[in-house]
């Protein structure tokens, strides 16, 4: 697979979602951390998720990402939500180095991205495969880092995570995957946990 072109490179964060469905959105915390091929991507609502209910709304997802033109295609391999079955394309349009906008094929969403300044320069990542059967992802874009664990096994595809809450199969091995994102000050200070699938994980340090 050929490597992302450069200028998609860096942590981008979405600035509005609107779709035909009538949702406007300013308010999700999204990023998109994107290396020449591994990508991770952390959805959290505002105000924090708390409750199981509330954190089985959250999103997030890593894997490859594939460029043919205007077409930008992000390869699914750890999900946070049950897998759709819906393949993730867009159509990108870059209004300028820093803004880039993405369309829905079908038409059915427009995304706003802006991309973080301190994101630029030192752009890396790995994947990870752990003893238990969880995969993973370790990614740094400048000042930034995103990474990825999934569950031991992955949940069949089907029924939303909230739905299974309230089908009452238990919350913990449902919720047990984690998308920190945070900054390390290039190296200066610990990889402080800005921002995580697992609250309790705020504030800490990644490793």
């Amino acid at each position: 697979m050929k490597a992302v072109p450069e200028p998609y490179l860096g942590v981008w964060q979405r600035t509005l979602l609107t779709t035909t469905d009538g949702v406007h959105d300013t308010t999700t915390q999204v990023y998109w951390l994107q290396t020449a091929s591994l990508f991770a991507d952390l959805r959290i609502p505002s105000p924090l998720p708390f409750s199981p209910a509330e954190r089985a709304a959250q999103a997030g997802f890593a894997g490859v990402t594939a460029v043919e033109g205007e077409r930008c295609q992000w390869h699914r391999a750890i999900d946070f939500q049950p897998p759709s079955g819906r393949d993730d394309i867009g159509r990108m349009r870059f209004e300028r180095p820093d803004y880039l906008l993405e369309d829905g094929l079908d038409g059915s969403y427009h995304e706003v991205w802006e991309r973080l300044p301190e994101s630029l320069g030192r752009n890396w990542g790995t994947w990870l495969v752990a003893l238990d059967g969880r995969q993973g992802c370790l990614l740094l874009a400048g000042d930034y880092f995103l990474f990825a664990a999934s569950r031991p096994q992955p949940l069949a595809a089907g029924e939303s995570l909230l739905a299974r809450l309230e089908r009452g199969v238990p919350a913990a091995p449902l919720l047990d995957f984690e998308l920190s994102f945070g900054r390390h000050q290039q190296g200066r200070l610990p990889w402080i946990i800005a921002l995580s699938t697992l609250a309790e994980r705020i504030g800490q340090a990644l490793l």
